[in-house]
């Protein structure tokens, strides 16, 4: 069992956000049942303009089909696994995946900033760099190998390895040099 001090507002370093793979279509579900198991939980919900037969209407879409984020510590975890709908911590390297607090409030403040937000493909050529916007290698950067009709053959050449991974188009930006 822990102590924690309630005296002073110190920041739990042992808390770190992670992404948690959904059942498809259970995104909002899994960040309600998460944050009533008193966990911190965050869908972010792209604004988008729908039409129906007889009006216009505004609703709200996960940005991350399958995925959630979720702040916890290593305790935790379980609780997490145990959610309904939650399938698992996505990883990398063997360890659920971190994201940064800086990545988690820029997504924060620019859905707070804009509306019908949309992953439009890049323009992409053999040898570019290139920045992945999505998924369990989101934010890491590599070279286009080759370039199919829907997928890029990027090499990811961080950690001292190059990971040779096929990625959706949508996925990928390019990449400052």
């Amino acid at each position: 069992m822990r102590w924690r001090s309630h005296s002073k507002k110190v920041p739990d370093l042992s808390r770190k956000w992670l992404a948690v793979y959904t059942r498809p279509r259970w995104e909002k579900k899994v960040n309600m049942l998460l944050t009533e198991k008193g966990l911190e939980s965050y869908c972010p919900l792209n604004k988008v303009r729908r039409k129906w037969s007889d009006r216009m209407k505004v609703v709200e879409e996960p940005l991350f089909k399958s995925y959630v984020f979720v702040k916890v510590d290593n305790e935790d975890r379980s609780a997490v696994r145990m959610t309904n709908g939650a399938i698992n911590f996505v990883y990398w390297n063997g360890k659920p995946a971190v994201i940064k607090e800086k990545e988690i409030n820029a997504i924060k403040r620019f859905l707070n900033e804009y509306e019908n937000v949309e992953a439009n493909p890049v323009d992409l050529k053999v040898n570019q760099r290139v920045r992945i916007t999505n998924g369990t290698l989101m934010d890491k950067e590599g070279k286009v190998l080759d370039v199919r009709h829907k997928t890029v053959k990027v090499a990811i050449d961080s950690l001292g390895y190059i990971l040779v991974a096929y990625i959706e188009r949508t996925k990928l930006t390019s990449a400052q040099p």
